[in-house]
């Protein structure tokens, strides 16, 4: 049975990071950066009979902006559509429904986010962004 939850105590904290240290947008993330980052997001635990498959979060002010990062089903669960049910029930949660602009950045699953309405930057011209090195 698919189960998502937002609830952070229920979020496998090991797992999370242990996925996220090999991945290109998060690596080299520490444990204790993991955690500031779920304690300052909506989190989203989704699990396979109660054994968590997968993670998302959102940046959110809970008006006018939620920025989607960290989304991912671990490998071997990956082609059933849990994807789709993780976005779904993110879409979906009630303490977001009044946001005006959702955003995200992906490299290989745009095909995912196109099937919930995510289109390209309609003005990328007017994004800016700081990296600190």
């Amino acid at each position: 049975m698919i189960t998502v939850s937002t609830d952070k105590t229920k979020l496998d904290i090991p797992f999370i990071q242990h996925f996220l240290k090999d991945i290109y947008w998060a690596a080299p993330r520490t444990t204790e950066e993991v955690l500031t980052t779920i304690e300052a997001s909506v989190c989203f635990g989704i699990y396979l009979n109660d054994k968590q498959i997968g993670f998302a979060r959102v940046i959110t002010d809970y008006v006018v902006f939620g920025y989607v990062m960290d989304v991912f089903i671990t490998e071997e669960q990956r082609g059933k559509g849990y994807s789709s049910v993780l976005i779904e029930h993110m879409m979906n949660e009630p303490s977001l429904k009044n946001l005006k602009v959702w955003r995200l950045a992906t490299t290989d699953a745009h095909f995912l986010y196109q099937k919930f309405e995510f289109t390209a930057l309609e003005h990328p011209e007017k994004m800016m962004e700081k990296k600190i090195k």
